[in-house]
């Protein structure tokens, strides 16, 4: 293959266009959606859009930093395991010195600066699993329960380590994670077809269960879980109480109608609605520039999970397939887990919305996926190009 070639030459732009677009998007409406009570508790009203802001150029330092990476190094077992420890490590100090935050004790803050555990191992639970996955492709099929027993024994513990701080929303789409990756993966159909059944048939029997008699198992610091399970269903009729957040939130879709109240005009951020800046953005972007507005928004998200899709899909490794499937799962699953809270379709769960909502951890963790993504799709694009350069020199050299 021509030496030339550099790297930046194989740049997915399809990816990293579009996260470009939605990033930027992110830091208008997190100023948009938090300057007025800043300014009202007399406080500046940029503080928590710079705060993203550096989350958001550290995020582009890494991604340049990893886009240089070989991919051998991104296979590295020793690498993997020691960040796979290290996250391990992280989730058993913040419960004993974590700082509680909306209910939920999964914060470890250093001065200014802090950091969430539970999203840092949704990326490594994907790394990992990767990793352990491509590593054993030929014995997998018959040997599953001995391969896989004792790494995902550590994923289940992991996991465990999550639900008690308790985060429920992240240790869901963890389990989730790390289920679409054995599902992926080339296992045998009658695992297959357990690992589905139990899943499905699993949550829908947890919500239930939770939504009937979650009052009486919930300890009293954890009955805002069950108040979610029970508001989701009917939340006007708790409209002054635990269904105030998502009642507010159709007030705010409802008075952006298909176009919107326009760019920094939105009523409901003015207090009504908590969590606007997080849980709630996209709330707030349908009350600024309409349904129409968002559906764009959300086009674009979706256009990027579809081309890491499609990277996957077009894999010849197994590790760049597991990987950039696990990543576009990521993203698709937060997106559906946020947008079913807000439209009640599913309990709420305080996950945020990619790339949009105001949180430097989730947007460092989500620009790591696609760091990832661009560094694979990259190699596949390199190693498709050195197969036909090799091919056709070996052509010439036949006639």
């Amino acid at each position: 293959m021509p030496t030339k070639i550099r790297k930046r030459h194989f740049l997915d732009y399809s990816i990293l266009i579009p996260y470009l677009i939605l990033t930027v998007i992110g830091l208008i409406f997190v100023y948009s959606s938090t300057s007025y009570l800043l300014i009202s508790n007399n406080a500046n009203p940029t503080s928590l859009v710079l705060n993203q802001g550096i989350f958001w150029v550290l995020s582009l330092v890494l991604i340049s930093l990893m886009y240089k990476m070989k991919t051998d190094v991104l296979k590295s077992q020793q690498l993997i395991i020691i960040a796979t420890y290290f996250i391990f490590l992280l989730l058993i100090i913040v419960f004993f010195v974590g700082d509680e935050v909306n209910g939920a004790k999964g914060w470890i803050r250093i001065g200014s600066f802090s950091m969430q555990p539970a999203e840092y191992l949704k990326i490594m639970v994907v790394w990992y699993l990767s990793y352990i996955l491509s590593k054993r492709q030929d014995t997998i099929q018959n040997n599953f329960v001995t391969d896989m027993k004792r790494p995902l024994g550590l994923v289940l513990v992991m996991i465990g380590l999550v639900a008690i701080q308790p985060d429920m929303g992240n240790a869901a789409i963890i389990t989730l994670l790390a289920v679409i990756l054995l599902l992926s993966s080339g296992i045998n159909w009658f695992y297959s077809v357990i690992i589905g059944g139990v899943g499905i048939v699993g949550s829908f029997l947890v919500i239930e269960f939770l939504t009937h008699f979650g009052e009486k198992i919930f300890p009293a610091r954890l009955q805002y879980i069950f108040s979610r399970f029970e508001s989701f269903k009917n939340p006007f009729k708790y409209e002054l109480d635990q269904g105030h957040q998502m009642v507010n939130g159709y007030y705010a879709m409802y008075n952006g109608s298909w176009f919107g109240r326009g760019l920094g005009n939105s009523i409901e951020k003015k207090g009504f609605l908590s969590e606007a800046h997080t849980d709630f953005i996209f709330a707030v972007v349908v009350e600024e520039v309409g349904l129409i507005g968002a559906l764009i928004i959300l086009g674009i998200l979706i256009f990027m999970i579809v081309r890491i899709f499609l990277v996957g899909i077009r894999s010849k490794k197994p590790f760049n397939s597991l990987i950039c499937i696990g990543i576009g799962s990521l993203l698709l699953l937060q997106v559906f887990i946020n947008l079913g809270g807000i439209l009640g379709i599913i309990p709420l769960t305080g996950i945020t919305f990619p790339f949009l909502s105001q949180g430097g951890n989730s947007l460092l963790v989500l620009s790591v996926g696609v760091a990832f993504a661009l560094n694979i799709s990259a190699d596949e694009k390199r190693t498709k190009l050195a197969f036909e350069y090799e091919y056709l020199k070996s052509q010439e050299r036949s006639v």
